[in-house]
């Protein structure tokens, strides 16, 4: 049995970003943080949690507010559940001059207005409308 299996799927830009927006916006994650270019395809598993995103061309972002900047590749992985996304691949953020690979985002429980990246190094804390659509 395969990761995609059983998966609802989109194809195209439109119903792609349609697809990103609706699966962040029922897990309770800011619509900006997946600022995505061209979407090919995207797929979410009801069962499992997990979903992917495939566009065009590795893009970049920069988030203005926080003054950092993330890659995101062809292809974005990982696994969603209410405010996280965990096991996460196709994403790294930039600090100083170094690019580190993100494995989870989690808005805090008890803090809604803060969201954590954790990367192999440590887990920063951030404001969540640094995040929201058009930033």
């Amino acid at each position: 049995m395969g990761e995609r299996e059983g998966a609802i799927t989109r194809k195209g830009d439109e119903e792609g970003h349609e697809f990103a927006r609706s699966l962040f916006l029922e897990f309770g994650l800011p619509l900006g943080l997946l600022p995505l270019q061209n979407v090919i395809e995207g797929g979410f598993v009801e069962s499992t949690g997990y979903f992917w995103i495939v566009q065009e061309s590795r893009t970049e972002h920069r988030f203005e507010k926080i003054g950092m900047v993330a890659r995101y590749e062809k292809e974005i992985s990982g696994y969603v559940s209410l405010r996280k996304v965990r096991k996460l691949k196709g994403v790294k953020a930039k600090k100083v001059l170094v690019w580190y690979p993100l494995s989870e985002i989690t808005v805090d429980d008890g803090r809604p207005e803060i969201i954590r990246f954790k990367a192999v190094i440590a887990s920063v804390p951030f404001p969540v409308d640094a995040f929201a659509a058009g930033q």
